[in-house]
């Protein structure tokens, strides 16, 4: 399918959202939810897998599909098709706080490999695949980095981090650990290991997980300072617990929503 062309506009800092503007006949694809607003000339159509092998017949949608599963993001993905005779914009909204990244796949050689979770939207036509590690180390330890989505095709496409982007340009040879978490993306010919952290005592108690993500180069990479999967495992440690705040600070909540000790005091019953 050929690709199509989009104009874009990346709009606020914390919480990003994209601004599509499709011609007429022209279409985005979007991952389920993402949607913000759009113009009423836009009509939506849901599709099994990624919308790029509606004319690949049964088998074509029911394998992008597949892939998508593995993947661990819906069946389906959602096609914005432009059916007004003027230009018309669609916005699609960043799920957490972060950066939208524009991914212009043929100035990146027509592939590019991020996290499963990362993906926005694209333009018509660009391809959602599953990127296997190969080494079984990473399939074993690898967490966020084992199964990854790969996008192909030469149009845009619109990938979410979080926190603050970091791009590499790593040279020939080059190495850099990171946490498998805040990879965001990277191209085909950058080499993905995983290295454990090397003593017992540091994977104990270091608080930076078991294992490091080994990007060698040449290639460009995109990292993240806030994993979503950090963020929320922060959050989850600060909420209430079985009736109990997380964090001392906290467990005082439950009773002053049930006009406990704080209540007591200002009705006087203390006295």
């Amino acid at each position: 399918m050929a690709m199509d062309v989009i104009d874009y506009e990346i709009k606020g800092a914390e919480m990003q959202f994209v601004e599509v503007e499709l011609d007429p006949g022209e279409a985005a694809i979007g991952e389920a939810g993402s949607m913000m607003f759009m113009d009423g000339g836009i009509a939506m159509d849901t599709v099994f897998g990624d919308g790029s092998a509606q004319t690949g017949g049964f088998f074509g949608k029911l394998l992008g599909a597949g892939k998508r599963l593995v993947t661990g993001e819906s069946l389906f993905t959602t096609v914005y098709t432009n059916q007004a005779p003027n230009k018309q914009r669609v916005a699609f909204a960043a799920p957490y706080p972060g950066k939208i990244l524009a991914m212009d796949l043929r100035q990146l050689g027509g592939t590019l490999i991020c996290q499963k979770d990362a993906f926005l939207c694209a333009a018509r036509g660009v391809s959602l695949g599953i990127a296997f590690q190969q080494k079984l180390s990473v399939g074993f330890f690898g967490g966020e980095g084992f199964i990854m989505q790969k996008l192909d095709g030469d149009g845009l496409a619109f990938v979410h981090a979080g926190g603050t982007v970091v791009k590499r340009q790593l040279q020939p040879g080059e190495l850099l650990l990171v946490d498998t978490g805040c990879v965001v993306a990277y191209t085909p010919n950058v080499n993905f290991e995983i290295q454990y952290v090397g003593k017992i005592k540091t994977a104990l108690f270091g608080g930076e997980g078991l294992f490091f993500a080994r990007l060698t180069g040449p290639g460009t990479i995109w990292l993240q300072s806030l994993p979503f999967s950090r963020l929320a495992s922060r959050i989850f440690a600060a909420a209430p617990q079985n009736g109990r705040g997380g964090r001392e600070e906290g467990s005082i909540l439950p009773a002053v929503a049930a006009g406990g000790l704080l209540g007591g005091i200002f009705s006087g019953d203390d006295e």
